[in-house]
């Protein structure tokens, strides 16, 4: 048998995101949702192997790695300001004054819970198809 029989492939086939290897970008995804209930430890061994890996990969699949690794740091930097905003509120809530306060900032945790929940469901639904994520720069979605 020759060389020509035993390649299956077309001999001009795009070498694409179609032969990208999507498995990683999708198991940082589920350690990014896993975050939520294991204290954040997953989301930092996540963003740690989106650095490592972002540099050797295809371009569909960097796409995907500086989505993973923008959200990782919107969400640093959300987090914080919704506690910020409930500690503060449950200080001022013993003069009832608070009380507003602290729901405002239970619906931004909540609020970006949900931001959060949904950037990595896309991003898992782009990487099973094999798409590059169209817009990794985004700040919603």
């Amino acid at each position: 048998m020759t060389d020509a029989a035993l390649n299956t492939r077309p001999p001009n086939a795009d070498l694409g995101a179609a032969s990208e290897d999507m498995t990683l970008p999708i198991v940082i995804y589920v350690l990014y949702l896993l975050a939520i209930p294991t204290a954040f430890l997953s989301l930092i061994i996540g963003v740690v192997l989106a650095y490592a890996n972002r540099d050797r990969a295809g371009a569909a699949a960097r796409t995907h790695y500086e989505f993973l690794i923008r959200t990782f740091w919107l969400s640093v930097a959300l987090i914080p300001v919704g506690v910020a905003v409930c500690i503060v509120g449950a200080i001022l809530s013993v003069v009832l004054v608070g009380i507003p306060i602290l729901i405002v900032g239970a619906l931004m945790l909540a609020c970006g819970k949900l931001w959060y929940v949904v950037r990595c469901i896309l991003g898992i639904v782009h990487a099973a198809r094999h798409d590059a994520y169209p817009r990794p720069e985004a700040l919603l979605a």
